[in-house]
């Protein structure tokens, strides 16, 4: 019988064991050398099909492929080594069928490493999340403001600000937690309902433009760097990268071109006693 294996990865048990205590620290990543950063101070990691927009100038996440996520996670998995890995799956990998969804899926976690998919919706992919759960992929699901329907909304739009909205989002956050998702993200949420689902579900959620009474809180790691020059409102900057970025390539523009750069230190000297030609 062979010796068994110790996870040394943060899993899916400890991470649903945080309903209602210590708040989960998430964060969006898309490179390795980041996730070795982050790994030290998070508890989750998403390799967020937002790398659509963040990475690769896209308007919507829609353009995003299976190939692309898979790229990603792995650069990200070979950085962290701590914290918990859940990559999005990206527009038409999983609405078809269940089981298309599980192929794409097992795909992903075959290729990567990684820990759990994501899935965005509520009650119309319930079906989907029970069929992944009880063959052992692991779901995280995400409701409220779904970035993948934007052209059936006609845009990135707070959910439950009109109360007439909330049963339908209680009842996408109770059917995917029945159906077996392990967390909930909760997008662009008005804070009472936010707060109200965070309470009568049994899975942690996670807020991203929700409410500070949710499990947990994820922001996509360049707006919080300051990165993004049109930050949404729910973002805290806790850097100003974007300026600093540009002040620094300014300044070895200027370096270059009256040749202060490179310096006697930033190049290789001959061998002693050897001659160049």
């Amino acid at each position: 019988m062979s010796a068994s294996v110790e996870f040394r990865r943060t899993t899916v048990p400890e991470i649903r064991a945080r309903k209602g205590g210590t708040p989960i620290v998430c964060l969006t990543c898309y490179h390795a050398h980041t996730a070795r950063l982050l790994d030290k101070y998070v508890d989750l990691l998403l390799v967020g099909d937002s790398l659509g927009m963040v990475m690769h100038g896209m308007e919507t996440t829609l353009g995003v492929t299976l190939d692309m996520m898979i790229l990603h996670a792995k650069a990200v998995m070979r950085g962290a080594s701590r914290a918990l890995v859940v990559v999005d799956m990206p527009f038409g990998s999983y609405e078809e069928s269940p089981e298309i969804a599980f192929r794409n899926a097992a795909r992903v976690m075959q290729e990567t490493g990684c820990t759990a998919v994501k899935v965005e919706g509520g009650a119309r992919t319930a079906a989907t999340i029970k069929y992944l759960t009880e063959r052992g992929i692991p779901v995280m699901a995400h409701i409220g403001l779904t970035p993948q329907m934007v052209q059936i909304t006609g845009g990135f739009k707070t959910k439950g600000r009109d109360p007439s909205e909330w049963p339908a989002l209680e009842e996408d956050a109770k059917a995917i937690a029945d159906a077996g998702a392990f967390a909930v993200v909760l997008e662009g949420m008005a804070e009472p309902l936010a707060s109200r689902i965070t309470h009568s579900i049994p899975i942690p959620t996670i807020g991203i433009g929700a409410s500070p009474e949710c499990d947990g809180q994820i922001l996509v790691m360049e707006d919080m760097l300051g990165l993004n020059p049109k930050p949404p409102r729910f973002v805290r900057e806790y850097a100003h990268l974007g300026g600093e970025i540009e002040e620094a390539v300014k300044a070895y523009a200027a370096d270059v071109k009256s040749r202060a750069f490179p310096g006697r230190e930033n190049i290789y000297p001959m061998k002693k006693g050897s001659s160049g030609g």
